[in-house]
């Protein structure tokens, strides 16, 4: 059963946002880490903290990251994971789909 139109858009976003090598480094930065600011990244990281803003818009927009409020009007960011969820799903059943003709081919192959 092909994914639904839903679990594939949110897919494609953290595939889009994973893409980059850059906005990868900030999600392994905020996994292990914890919650951070732009400016806190940007001190952790080699990336100027206004690359590292737009890379936090594009993470926030996938789902990936949220911000919230801190102190002193500073925003933090957080992970979120269930859009990785879906895209582990999506790859799931992509490979289930995929498994079975493979499987048939290889059967019919062995035999001939």
């Amino acid at each position: 059963m092909p994914p639904d139109t839903d679990s594939e858009a949110v897919a494609e976003q953290v595939f889009v946002a994973l893409a980059d090598p850059s906005r990868r480094g900030i999600l392994a930065t905020l996994a292990s880490g914890g919650p951070a600011t732009a400016t806190d990244l940007a001190d952790r990281l080699p990336i100027t903290r206004q690359a590292i803003a737009k890379h936090l818009a594009l993470l926030a927009e996938a789902g990936l990251v949220t911000a919230e409020p801190g102190e002193r009007r500073r925003v933090r960011y957080r992970l979120r994971s269930a859009p990785m969820r879906v895209a582990q799903q999506f790859l799931a059943a992509l490979a289930r789909d995929w498994d079975g003709p493979l499987d048939a081919l290889k059967n019919h192959l062995d035999r001939h």
